[in-house]
């Protein structure tokens, strides 16, 4: 059987698939396993692997593919978004909630969250970077992707409502990827010792 028979047509806009939602509770369940483990080599590989993931997105969507939408025709920016979200509505927090948990408990570990002023200023600043990114990302971005690819799966969709929701969006994101930034030199001086 031929593919194309099994793909939605190139004008409409594919719907989510909840097999995501199983992908992420098996990554989410991965994580549970690894910190009852208790073993400070898969706990850092899940962390870092889930950070490099998730710094590594953040950073193409608002350094490389924002300014491209931003500027792209309406028609080319709908087949992208209503492509992309459905995948990014899962891989995006689950990835923060892996990262941000594993951090947690990966630092207690290794002792970071016992150390005295002014080394606990770096885990300190961590704290507040993947506050300030989660926070931003399931209470702002995650939903306005949300409202804009369902608006953008409409017959006729309206493009006042989808340029109100996105009238800051592109400017989060790179508030986002600047703060990835900050998140990886302070993961650096982490690795290379407080």
């Amino acid at each position: 059987m031929s593919h194309a028979t099994t793909n939605a047509p190139a004008t409409e806009a594919p719907p989510i698939n909840l097999i995501y939602l199983v992908w992420s509770g098996l990554a989410l369940a991965t994580m549970i396993v690894v910190i009852n483990l208790d073993n400070v080599w898969p706990l850092k590989f899940m962390h870092v692997m889930a950070g490099v993931l998730w710094t590594g997105i953040d950073l193409f969507m608002g350094f490389v593919l924002g300014p491209i939408l931003r500027t792209a025709p309406f028609e080319t920016r709908k087949a992208i978004i209503t492509r992309l979200t459905p995948k990014t509505l899962f891989i995006m927090p689950t990835l923060s909630i892996i990262t941000g948990t594993t951090g947690w408990f990966h630092a207690k570990q290794l002792g970071f969250l016992d150390m005295p002023w002014p080394q606990y200023g770096w885990v300190a600043g961590a704290l507040a970077i993947i506050t300030i990114l989660s926070v931003q990302g399931m209470g702002y971005l995650l939903p306005t992707n949300l409202r804009v690819y369902l608006e953008l799966r409409k017959p006729n969709p309206d493009g006042a409502k989808i340029g109100r929701l996105m009238s800051g969006f592109f400017y989060v994101v790179a508030f986002q990827g600047c703060m990835q930034i900050a998140i990886i030199v302070i993961m650096t001086k982490f690795a290379t010792g407080l």
